[in-house]
């Protein structure tokens, strides 16, 4: 018989492949939905424009990701509490005010874009009404994330991760080069002009997203109630196994994040850009190119991952505005919580979802609606990573487990490299109005 110290749940030890399956969580369900409609339309135009030019800057923003989603999961198992929540114990309020509401603004915009995605894709494969699939998309992840226990919503969302293994096939008839697509990794292919600068910015935009922090805080939580445990602050001498459960679950979400990312890069250079096909905006219009180029089958599965990817990042936008608002108010919300007793938590849900739909009925262009989402996360993510960082490293917040010197490295190396970036992006968008 296996023994289990005391604090420390049998599902923490992934010694193996089903303990290490079991293990898996709130990290990989964060990795997998930061490849959303919206990130697999930038990736798409990004491997169309410039080929695998900038393939080298998933590398660089891989560390970064595990960096800043593995604070963002410590900040929820270790104090109990949400991101939003910390900011309302610790820091000013406006500071909390701020943030909330450039997150809701960049969730709502964020999801008009990805259901639009959605409609559309779902219209390419069947010729149907893109309007009518947005708002039905829209409908059914409310009634999904309302109407399902926590348990079997999370179960549900996990197995949803398996769609992203889509544009694995699409890479597979792309007949890419690899000599060349491999080398791209670590031998920057550099161009020192505006759409270079502007398209590096983005992958961080995309790969490093503020409403991902909300929801790996947030999913923390939920987990620690559903094994009905204490925060870690609370039993620091028995922490190590779960922040190493912690650790491993980021790294396994963030490196299948990647690697999707890459392989939507490589198929769309391998066929858009070999094509001279360089101007494309949108997800959809990235399947719908692939067809005469690629053939029917990488067309048809582009087109349904996008539907796979946004079925899986709809909630977590939609819930990391939940986790944020009702921290925000002080309010109780979970999504394990009846509706009847956690109104705010799941009108929230609902209000940023079937918003974010209803964008597509007032003629909002989802490109220029991906653009300003950009811009509004460009500036959140900067100041937002500061914070995290101010509270990791907060004794009043984390107890005896604050973060080591060298993770704190790390960590405002992450920061540090997003708050160029923003600057940068931000720059061009000033020099753009002007």
């Amino acid at each position: 018989m296996k023994m289990v110290p005391a604090g420390e749940s049998a599902d923490s030890i992934p010694s193996r492949p089903h303990s290490f399956l079991k293990s898996l969580g709130p990290g990989l369900i964060t990795g997998a939905a930061d490849d959303d409609p919206s990130g697999i339309g930038t990736h798409s135009q990004i491997g169309a424009q410039f080929g695998y030019g900038l393939s080298w800057t998933f590398v660089l923003s891989f560390p970064l990701m595990v960096a800043i989603q593995e604070i963002a999961g410590k900040i929820g198992c270790v104090t109990g509490a949400g991101i939003a929540r910390n900011l309302r114990r610790h820091y000013p309020r406006v500071v909390l005010w701020i943030m909330v509401s450039l997150l809701l603004i960049a969730n709502v915009i964020n999801l008009g874009a990805d259901l639009s995605a959605m409609g559309a894709a779902l219209a390419l494969l069947t010729h149907g009404d893109s309007g009518l699939y947005t708002l039905l998309f829209g409908i059914v992840c409310v009634i999904l994330e309302v109407g399902l226990s926590y348990p079997r919503y999370a179960a549900i969302l996990k197995w949803t991760t398996l769609s992203l293994f889509t544009y694995v096939a699409v890479v597979a008839v792309a007949h890419v080069p690899w000599a060349h697509a491999l080398r791209s990794l670590v031998v920057p292919e550099l161009q020192f002009n505006a759409a270079y600068a502007t398209a590096f910015v983005a992958i961080l935009g995309t790969t490093i997203s503020p409403y991902l922090f909300f929801w790996q805080a947030g999913q923390e939580i939920e987990e620690q109630h559903r094994h009905h445990v204490k925060p870690l602050c609370l039993t620091a001498s028995t922490a190590g196994p779960e922040l190493r459960r912690i650790r491993l679950d980021t790294l396994t979400g963030m490196a299948v994040s990647t690697v999707i990312s890459l392989a939507i890069v490589f198929a769309t250079a391998a066929t858009l850009h070999a094509s001279g096909v360089r101007d494309i905006t949108t997800s959809s219009q990235a399947a719908e190119a692939l067809r005469p180029i690629a053939g029917q089958f990488a067309f048809a599965m582009f087109a349904l991952g996008i539907i796979g990817t946004g079925l899986l990042a709809v909630p977590v936008l939609a819930g990391s505005a939940a986790y944020a608002v009702t921290e925000m108010t002080g309010r109780a919300g979970s999504l394990d919580a009846k509706p009847l007793s956690a109104k705010l938590f799941y009108g929230t849900i609902a209000v940023t979802t079937l918003g974010g739909a209803s964008l597509n009925n007032i003629g909002l262009d989802p490109a220029r609606a991906l653009y300003w989402a950009a811009v509004v996360n460009g500036v959140l993510a900067g100041p937002l990573m500061v914070m995290m960082m101010l509270i990791v490293r907060n004794p009043r917040a984390m107890g005896r487990l604050t973060v080591s010197r060298g993770q704190a490295v790390v960590g405002w190396c992450a920061t540090a490299v997003m708050l160029a970036a923003s600057m940068i992006f931000l720059g061009f968008t000033a020099w753009d109005v002007v």
